[in-house]
């Protein structure tokens, strides 16, 4: 079986003194963990940056003053090797909440004094001891309406604070077996060979069903929303969002790898599409858009049974000519 406690235990070592470091002191923290020129990737406004100093002082550092007694809670935690290099590069993922009490702004949003969950979901890439590479992605929007701001107009799906696995099964501390691994490895790749060009023939509700259980639950972003059951998903976002779009291109991912019955995936981005109109619910361009995408699966049988999905929806639309978090939180200021 191979292993992965090496990797699991930096990490973990990583979370643990960041929630005990002050703010003054988490570039120090970091500094520790990762490579001199490690790269950070994170959603819009933050994108691209390099070094543990430059994380700190725009990111943790912060969203740390923000957001005070900020508590990690994981949903769900593994590794595995990649399989886009070879299956050469070892990456911990890490999904859950940041929760804290919003008690000062944060990227112009107001603080409310009462609790706010910040939804994440985090790629390290582990190279000789130290964090070389990060996809740290966050549902800014999904802060934003918890804070009382709308920031895009009503959604298909449900808004919710979203759970972990059905199963709390997801905490994979110890390494699993590599066989449940390599199983929902393929099947992730066989859904992504079935839905990733939007082209297989059948009706969609029966595509949908050579990959995913009946009761499945798609977890989407903020603006978009949650959805229960292989009709209502087909319904309240795929059948939408396959409308609204044309002139897709092909999948790019950076990273992709299970363990046990946990997987997923990274793009930078994922891909780009033409907005045709009506995607939530908003007007179309001609400007291909950039949808930078985090997905986490897990796998009941032979198929998905849950799917939790971060959407850089602030850089899509910003790519669209909206700058929906400019556009919020003035709105709300005046």
């Amino acid at each position: 079986m191979m292993s992965f406690q090496k990797e699991k235990r930096l990490v973990r070592a990583l979370y643990s003194a960041l929630e005990r470091a002050s703010p003054n002191r988490i570039g120090h923290v970091l500094s520790e963990f990762m490579a001199t020129d490690a790269l950070w990737r994170g959603f819009h406004p933050f994108d691209e940056l390099t070094g543990a100093e430059a994380v700190a002082e725009q990111f943790w550092k912060p969203l740390r003053l923000s957001l005070s007694r900020m508590q990690r809670r994981q949903d769900i935690f593994f590794a595995g090797k990649n399989e886009i290099d070879g299956f050469t590069g070892t990456w911990v993922v890490s999904m859950g909440h940041l929760m804290g009490l919003f008690d000062r702004p944060w990227l112009g949003i107001a603080p409310t004094g009462k609790m706010v969950f910040l939804r994440y979901c985090e790629f390290n890439r582990i190279e000789n001891e130290r964090i070389a590479e990060t996809a740290m992605y966050f549902d800014i929007p999904h802060l934003m309406m918890q804070a009382g701001l709308n920031p895009f107009p009503p959604q298909t799906a449900a808004h919710l604070v979203q759970p972990g696995p059905l199963t709390h099964d997801g905490l994979l501390f110890d390494d699993a077996l590599d066989a449940e691994g390599q199983a929902t490895l393929a099947t992730i790749n066989a859904m992504i060979g079935d839905l990733g060009t939007w082209q297989s023939g059948l009706p969609l509700e029966e595509e949908l069903a050579q990959s995913w259980t009946d009761d499945m639950v798609w977890w989407g972003p903020a603006g978009i929303g949650a959805t229960y059951t292989i009709e209502r998903y087909a319904k309240q976002h795929s059948g939408p969002f396959r409308a609204a779009f044309k002139d897709r291109s092909k999948t790019r991912h950076l990273a992709r790898l299970a363990e046990g019955h946990y997987g997923g995936f990274f793009g930078w981005p994922n891909f780009t599409a033409r907005h045709s109109g009506g995607f939530m619910g908003m007007p179309g361009s001609d400007r291909p858009g950039e949808m930078r995408v985090i997905d986490i699966y897990r796998r009941d049988g032979k198929k998905l049974a849950e799917n939790w999905i971060f959407i850089d929806l602030l850089h899509f639309w910003k790519t669209q000519g909206v700058d929906i978090l400019k556009r919020t939180v003035a709105i709300a200021d005046s």
